[in-house]
């Protein structure tokens, strides 16, 4: 199975979960499932880069399509989540304009000849690297999103069991905690594609040669 293959199964298993959570009939069954999909679906995100890494299949577009993979999975579960009135609109709201802004500012760097998160990247700085790029940092942010995604679709089973309303209140105020953690987490990542995408902006408004010459004559 290729890298390419995995983060197109795990986008495959957020929708389906998404169906199960909206479909299923409002059956602990359907609701179970669709948590175990969505597990699934954030754990995946590893496996895509490892075996890139292990079997030497990175690639630009590969790259990309980890990102894009990343966009669509966290879209998708944040605005089905504020649709089902469990966060705020905000929530997937500002993740849509933070994932524009820094895929933006990762597309005019890779005009440039930088993408991917290897020695060719955008992020130059040790921190940029380390906030954006590391293992650790990318398994922290994969980790918090699952946790955070589990937790809103756990509160969808809860309402199946004894004391519903106490499982509810409980889990919903975890997954407040949770989601806001995640809102903070993307914003710091945020942050160095932000400082260091300001270059590649600047390069941009400037008028190539070709326009240069028509624009002389």
């Amino acid at each position: 199975m290729t890298p390419n293959q995995v983060t197109a199964a795990r986008v495959a298993a957020a929708f389906v979960a998404v169906a199960l959570f909206t479909l299923g009939g409002d059956t602990l069954p359907a609701d179970l499932a669709a948590v175990l999909l969505t597990v699934a679906a954030i754990a995946l995100d590893g496996v895509d880069g490892y075996l890139a890494r292990t079997r030497g299949l990175a690639t630009p577009l590969g790259a990309q399509l980890d990102i894009l993979g990343d966009r669509v999975v966290e879209n998708l579960f944040f605005t089905f989540f504020a649709v089902s009135g469990l966060i705020s609109l905000w929530v997937p709201v500002f993740f849509f304009v933070r994932g524009s802004l820094t895929d933006f500012l990762r597309g005019l760097a890779a005009r440039a000849g930088r993408s991917g998160f290897g020695a060719n990247s955008m992020l130059e700085t040790w921190w940029g690297r380390s906030l954006v790029a590391s293992r650790t940092s990318r398994a922290a942010y994969a980790t918090l999103k699952c946790a955070c995604f589990c937790c809103l679709g756990v509160l969808l089973p809860l309402r199946h069991l004894p004391a519903a309303q106490f499982n509810a209140w409980f889990g919903a105020t975890a997954a407040q905690a949770l989601t806001g953690l995640a809102v903070i987490f993307c914003l710091v990542r945020a942050i160095p594609v932000i400082w260091e995408g300001r270059r590649h902006l600047a390069a941009a408004e400037k008028p190539s040669a070709a326009v240069a010459t028509v624009a002389s004559r």
